[in-house]
């Protein structure tokens, strides 16, 4: 009986050469890096999608603020008086509080303010002798107002836990606390304004722009919500 011998070829048995070894490193390099950069982009759009959540909570709030203000046929409160056909406040920049006489009441009134989200569960009240809350999420929202002349700045802390205090006027702002995420908001209001290129009479338009401080996105998150009241 005659027998074979099963030999293997000697290509089979050279395996893979140095050159393909490299090639399929730097596929799986080049793979890697693309998944690590995926990552790096589905990470980033988190944080801003909850950025840009807290933004539109705060021009909401805004918003509702400046809708409670009372009307009285045509006169209106100082805070949301304006003449028809004019637009006080900027978007684009902080404008100092104005003095305003509506209604029968005259005050200052200012279209912008800053808020703080506290991130540390720490203090909130970083000027001292106000208060303190001892929870994550505590908000300040600074505002500026004129005595005399000299500008002064109010901060009032919302406490997690429903707790409300303000703190005592101040002529510069308190330094931020560390780790808030800071916010700032400027808004507009519009007399008559012209929606769908037509005038709308006694009517205001008040548009609330919400910016994201601090540097943690870049390009900064910015929310601007409008709404029509009389």
């Amino acid at each position: 009986m005659e027998t074979f011998r099963f030999r293997h070829s000697e290509a089979s048995a050279q395996g893979f050469t140095l050159i393909e070894v490299l090639v399929a490193i730097l596929v799986l390099s080049v793979g890697l890096v693309a998944l690590s950069g995926l990552v790096a982009q589905m990470a980033q759009g988190t944080e801003r999608s909850r950025f840009m959540g807290l933004a539109a909570n705060l021009a909401s709030e805004k918003l509702e603020d400046l809708n409670r203000w009372p009307v009285n046929n045509l006169a209106a409160d100082p805070n949301i008086y304006v003449a028809p056909g004019q637009t006080v406040g900027n978007l684009t920049t902080d404008e100092p509080p104005q003095f305003v006489t509506s209604n029968g009441y005259s005050e200052w009134v200012n279209y912008f303010d800053d808020v703080q989200v506290s991130d540390t569960g720490g203090t909130a009240d970083t000027s001292g002798g106000a208060g303190t809350c001892g929870t994550n999420g505590a908000l300040s929202e600074t505002v500026t107002t004129m005595n005399g002349s000299t500008m002064q700045y109010l901060t009032t802390y919302h406490c997690a836990d429903g707790e409300m205090f303000n703190a005592p006027a101040v002529n510069s702002p308190a330094a931020s606390e560390t780790n808030a995420i800071s916010f700032h908001r400027r808004w507009t209001i519009e007399g008559n304004p012209s929606i769908n290129g037509a005038t709308v009479s006694n009517v205001r338009r008040i548009t609330v722009e919400v910016t994201l401080l601090n540097g943690y996105m870049n390009p900064p998150v910015t929310y601007q919500m409008s709404m029509v009241r009389p």
